[in-house]
């Protein structure tokens, strides 16, 4: 079993309003200069194509294949029983817990993938997207600091900081992680729609449908930037 980890967006049509675990005030320097942001939108002679949102599958075809869902939670347990030692298999069950919209069983096998490999750097990014998505907002830049210390140059881990980070409203540091998210991994369409989302959470619609139109040429099925288009687009 191939290992899997997880979308790096909300689940954004079943998600309910939550509270971050800490609240963290904005400060009027986070504003900044649209400008500021064009690198991350340049156009480079390498299109991330096959690393664009490999995980989005969570969108696109379990809405539809719930038996496949249940095979592959089936298959996941099946191998981590197999292999109780191996991070790798509980970090395969986590993801296909999280699959079946069971956080709880997710978080638990993340920490046991942990507590066999301290520097695992799946479990680690994996369990961080859980609690971005469960708006644990500190513990989920914890894990995405410690993935980033693991593995400086995976772009995944400062994505999720910028996630995690454009949540609590510190979009200074949000962007600033983009950034680096992308000089690791240019034109990748989960970078360039989370700055869309810094621009709309901050009231600037007219960008924001530019930038997720600029996802959107690279993917046109993206369903998040889509959905952020018809969002922007009302008004």
């Amino acid at each position: 079993m191939e290992a899997y980890e997880q979308p790096l967006n909300d689940k954004q049509e079943l998600e309910k309003d939550k509270t971050p675990n800490k609240q963290v005030k904005k400060s009027k320097n986070d504003k900044f200069k649209w400008w500021q942001t064009l690198l991350i939108l340049t156009i480079t002679l390498v299109v991330a194509v096959g690393a664009s949102y490999y995980v989005s599958n969570k969108y696109l075809w379990p809405k539809y294949n719930m038996n496949r869902l249940k095979q592959q939670l089936e298959s996941a347990k099946a191998e981590a029983d197999a292999k109780p030692n191996e991070p790798k298999s509980h970090v395969d069950l986590g993801y296909a817990y999280f699959l079946n919209d069971n956080n709880d069983e997710a978080i638990k096998q993340y920490k046991m993938a942990l507590d066999l490999d301290k520097n695992y750097f799946n479990a680690y990014f994996n369990l961080g997207l859980v609690y971005n998505e469960e708006n644990r907002l500190n513990d989920s830049i914890k894990m995405a600091q410690k993935a980033t210390e693991i593995s400086p140059k995976d772009y995944k881990g400062w994505l999720l900081k910028g996630m995690s980070f454009r949540k609590l409203k510190m979009y200074k540091d949000s962007i600033k992680a983009l950034n680096e998210a992308n000089r690791l991994m240019p034109s990748n369409t989960d970078i360039i729609f989370e700055v869309g989302l810094v621009a709309e959470d901050q009231g600037d619609k007219r960008n924001a449908e530019e930038i997720y139109k600029t996802a959107l040429n690279y993917d046109p099925l993206y369903k998040p930037a889509l959905d952020g288009l018809k969002r922007v687009s009302k008004n």
